[in-house]
Parts: structure tokens; sequence; C-alpha cells
């Protein structure tokens, strides 16, 4: 096989993608290895939510919120409870 310029540049150049390969290959690896970046700053706390109405299982506990209402038990014409009283949230105000 004869070497020509053409060729003789081909060679170097597949050599050379070929090594920039391997470094960026080699790189990334080492990236991947080291330990993540935490924040400076720690992030401000939220106040704490309050529990859900449904998980609310007292009265008096449910109608001192204002986004819970409840509902009592209902019963039928010989006095068995149909459904039990519970708590639950308020429907939100429709925007106009």
């Amino acid at each position: 096989m004869e070497m020509t310029a053409v060729s003789t540049k081909f060679v170097k150049g597949f050599g050379l993608s070929g090594a920039a390969l391997a470094l960026a290959l080699i790189g990334c690896g080492a990236l991947a290895q080291s330990p993540p970046k935490t924040d400076a700053a720690p992030k401000a706390t939220t106040a704490k939510k309050s529990p859900a109405c449904k998980t609310v299982k007292a009265q008096a506990g449910c109608e001192s919120r204002d986004d819970c209402s409840w509902v009592g038990e209902s019963k039928d014409a010989n006095g068995k409870v149909k459904a039990k009283a519970y708590c639950r949230t308020k429907p939100k105000a429709a925007k106009k």
C-alpha cells in the first residue's frame, strides 16, 4: 500500500480525534465521581402546613380552622346513623 499525502492526513486526523475522544471520556468519568456540590446558603424553612381537614376527627378542632367545615352525621327515620360526622375543606371562592 502506498502512503500518499492525503492518506497520511486521514491517519493523523483519525489519531487526533481518537485521542480527543479518549481524553473527553476520561474527563467525564472523573467528573461523575466527584461529590455533588452543595449550596452555600441553606434553604429557607417553610412554615409547617397544618394537617388536611379530612384528618381532623374532633368537631372543635375542625371548627377552629378557617379552611374547614364540620358536616354532622345523618340518620334515617329509625334513628340509625347513615353517615358519620366528618370534617372537610371549604370550597374555594370563585374568581369573578
